[in-house]
């Protein structure tokens, strides 16, 4: 592209400096412009240097001067013809210098040059700067090429109406002198006519090549439109679908609003020129006149593009959420929510005139037990800049809420389909009038589906049916999208469990993780990237082992109690139990991991590698800790007190080096408790409970925590043995009910008899135990005798060590 093209598309910060660079008179502007092809082309280096080269370039220069100003005088165009004539007489003082005109010719295409470089670094600073704008691509910037170009053939068409203007002008002077003139002389009289036939020719073709320039301008306009509406505004309709389920995806709308707003303000300027257009028709109108037959064509044409635009540019910028909710658009009933509408043509004097007005379901499907819902609360808003960090025309709706109507038939319908209260899809509208400049359009927005809940327990599966909704539906409006759900290709769907950890936690998931998470759910398999998920296998309501109860039990947990320990990447967390023990068998003596529990909900636990008399690896596992733990001591305390005591061996922690291999303290300390030992606040917790009970060669039932069997929560099989015979083979561990008891292990039972030499692993002394004042609040914990002990008061245990 020729250099004066690429600098008339630059956005407007760069064209002001191209004016500021034209305002000296050295080299004027229109000069620049209409000799461009011919300037781009030349040596001007060597002319500053070669005194005859120079010469040449300087006749040729004042020969194109006189070319244009002959066009001129063609085109009657009085004030460019005096311009160039101007310019000409100012080059004169050249003639005896022409090496400084062609050194000053040199310079201004320099500091083009430096102009188009500075635009140049900007765009490629924005496309890799990581900001919470959206990165320009390459697409967006032949957009905003598109755009400027539009500007500029915009702001041609208000000169050439200038012209039409002052060509008409003079024909009517003329016209009405003759008139009054009233010439006898036939000779005269025909010669007048001559004229005034040659001004009517003319200023028949300039409204001709008026009217082309604006069907043009439309053509460019409706392509624009084309790729703003069906482009630009779709994918960023996807993106805050994805965004609403935790994609880290950018739905700033600054960028769509300018956009937007330039196009408007182009097709508003348009409709001026064809309104102007008709007023000179109204003066000055002449036998097949083009723009009697044309202008109502092109006048259909400009208004059914701008309604089109306008209809498009009311959309919802924040989706409806309440504000202790899971995420967005889970809606609780007798609940405020909030919600956040804009108009992207920002015309400030619109500012607090447009109302914006709230309803529901307008279009409630037919089916049976469908419920409906009343909106309360301040329904209406007026758009306004006030309400917007960027000055955007928004209507922010901060108190609203939904009441469930007690009558309207909630039972009847036409369909037989059947939905859960949490597969039930609901939209919410909102409607605004544009009116301006003769301009009168009715808008129309509408949320992304919403699930309405009645009770905090729908809450989980409620965010399941919003997860999947949004993952898989480009049809925003497809309310009956539970009727047939599709299954979730297996890319898309580990994507979208990522994202829920990075949303949770600045942290996703990585590979491995992913990896064992295909496993879990399709079995051990070369490749996963075929593989579905069925929404049933995913979550169905009243189904307490469905994936996603597994899932997000353990995703609250993180964000709970661990979020620091897995955003610095201390846990591994998902990782099979086969795989763990392959892990861990490689590695030194004391190495241990942490990894989520796959039967027991919202748990997790460590393994350590250890090794045997005759010098083999093996792995050692403690019973998963849930949010009973948890909330009472953090679990880097635990991971920092936890010690076994080996027969007549002193207390030490079996935790020595994270995996691969850094120091436990190393990992883990800079989130200790300044006080440890008797001072630590967590001492009464962990002399209570953290005791943990083994016996050599022999696996034996044994709680978590006695809290724990009260509250109904499983047992985890430890050490990749009990209860998990099939990951022997590869295949992966069944998701188990989280009522799933812990059974002894066949594969152990029998092996070494039992001794009076059973191990008793613990924190801190012994006798602790016979204390009854220690044990005051400890009054509800089941008690559990072990073999050898059975005089003793029990040790409360709050995992098993196995060997």
């Amino acid at each position: 592209m020729a250099q004066w093209d690429r600098l008339r598309q630059l956005p407007a910060a760069y064209t002001q400096q191209l004016h500021e660079l034209y305002d000296r008179d050295a080299l004027p502007m229109d000069v620049r412009h209409y000799l461009s092809a011919w300037i781009e082309k030349q040596e001007w280096q060597r002319a500053a240097r070669d005194h005859d080269f120079a010469m040449v370039l300087f006749q040729v220069l004042l020969e194109n001067l006189d070319i244009q100003h002959s066009r001129f005088v063609q085109e009657e165009s009085l004030l460019l013809q005096h311009n160039i004539r101007r310019y000409k007489q100012n080059f004169q003082k050249y003639l005896d210098e022409p090496c400084a005109l062609a050194n000053t010719i040199l310079w201004f295409l320099e500091k083009e040059k430096e102009i188009l470089q500075s635009a140049d670094l900007a765009e490629q600073v924005q496309f890799l700067c990581v900001e919470p704008e959206a990165m320009e691509t390459s697409s967006q910037r032949d957009l905003e090429r598109k755009i400027a170009g539009l500007k500029n053939e915009v702001q041609c068409i208000e000169h050439t109406m200038l012209c039409l203007e002052e060509q008409q002008d003079e024909f009517d002077f003329k016209y009405q002198t003759h008139k009054m003139e009233a010439v006898v002389d036939e000779a005269v009289k025909k010669e007048q006519m001559k004229v005034l036939q040659l001004l009517v020719n003319r200023l028949n073709e300039c409204r001709k090549s008026t009217l082309s320039d604006l069907s043009k301008c439309l053509d460019r306009t409706d392509d624009l439109i084309d790729i703003l509406v069906k482009k630009e505004l779709v994918e960023w309709q996807r993106r805050q679908q994805k965004a609403c389920i935790g994609a880290p995806d950018n739905v700033c709308l600054d960028q769509l609003e300018k956009w937007f707003t330039c196009v408007a303000v182009c097709l508003f300027q348009v409709r001026e020129f064809l309104g102007k257009l008709e007023e000179l028709v109204g003066k000055v109108s002449y036998d097949n006149d083009p723009v009697k037959a044309q202008k109502p064509v092109l006048q259909r044409r400009a208004d059914t593009l701008l309604k089109n635009l306008l209809k498009s540019s009311f959309v919802v910028e924040t989706q409806p959420s309440m504000p202790q909710g899971k995420g967005p658009l889970v809606l609780r009933t007798n609940i405020q929510f909030s919600v956040k509408t804009r108009f992207l043509v920002k015309f400030p004097e619109l500012n607090h005139s447009m109302k914006v007005n709230v309803s529901m379901d307008r279009e409630a499907p037919q089916i049976k037990g469908y419920r409906r819902f009343n909106v309360l609360g301040t329904k209406i808003k007026a758009l306004n800049m006030a309400e917007s960090q960027s000055g955007g025309m928004v209507a922010d709706f901060r108190h609203l809420t939904l009441k469930e109507q007690k009558s309207g038939g909630g039972g009847k319908g036409v369909s037989d389909i059947s939905l859960s209260v949490t597969e039930e899809l609901h939209i919410i509208y909102f409607d605004t009038v544009f009116e301006l400049k003769g301009s009168s359009v009715e808008l129309q927005a509408s949320s992304l589906p919403v699930v309405i809940i009645s009770n905090s327990s729908q809450q989980q599966s409620a965010w399941a049916s919003v997860l999947w909704f949004n993952l898989l539906s480009l049809d925003t409006k497809d309310v009956l999208f539970f009727a047939n759900s599709p299954a979730a290709p297996w890319l898309q769907f580990g994507e979208m469990l990522s994202w829920q950890f990075l949303s949770a936690t600045k942290r996703g998931l990585n590979e491995a993780q992913l990896e064992m998470i295909a496993h879990r759910l399709f079995g051990k398999q070369q490749n996963y990237d075929t593989h579905k998920v069925p929404w049933s296998k995913f979550s169905k309501e009243n189904t307490p082992d469905t994936f996603w109860v597994w899932f997000d039990g353990i995703l609250v947990m993180v964000k709970t109690y661990l979020e620091d320990l897995w955003r610095e990447g201390l846990i591994m967390g998902f990782v099979s139990k086969g795989k763990e023990k392959s892990l861990l068998k490689k590695k030194q003596r004391g190495t241990f991991l942490l990894r989520f529990s796959e039967s027991v909900i919202g748990g997790i636990t460590f393994s350590w590698v250890d090794t045997t008399i005759t010098g083999e690896p093996d792995v050692k596992t403690v019973q998963p800790f849930t949010k009973v733990d948890l909330c009472q001591i953090p679990f880097h305390e635990i991971i920092r007190n936890f010690q076994i005591l080996e027969a007549e061996n002193i207390p030490e922690s079996p935790l020595l080096y994270l995996y691969p291999n850094i120091p436990k303290d190393e990992a883990f300390g800079k989130y200790y408790s300044e006080r440890s030992g008797s001072d630590s606040p967590y001492i009464k917790y962990i002399k209570t409970k953290l005791v943990f009970v083994s016996k050599e060669n022999t696996l034996e039932a044994r709680s978590p925590m006695s809290s724990d069997m009260a509250q109904g929560e499983g047992l985890e099989p430890m050490n990749g043995l009990s209860g998990e015979a099939a990951e022997q083979n590869g295949s992966p561990h069944p998701l188990q009910s989280p009522l799933e008891t812990y059974q002894p292990d066949p594969m152990l039972s029998g092996s070494v008899a039992a001794t009076e030499d059973d191990l008793l692993m613990y924190l801190n002394n012994p006798n602790l135990f016979v204390d009854s004042d220690l044990m005051q609040d400890e009054l509800g914990l089941a008690d559990f005798s072990l073999p050898g002990f059975s005089n003793c008061q029990p040790p409360q245990s709050c995992g098993s060590i196995f060997q």
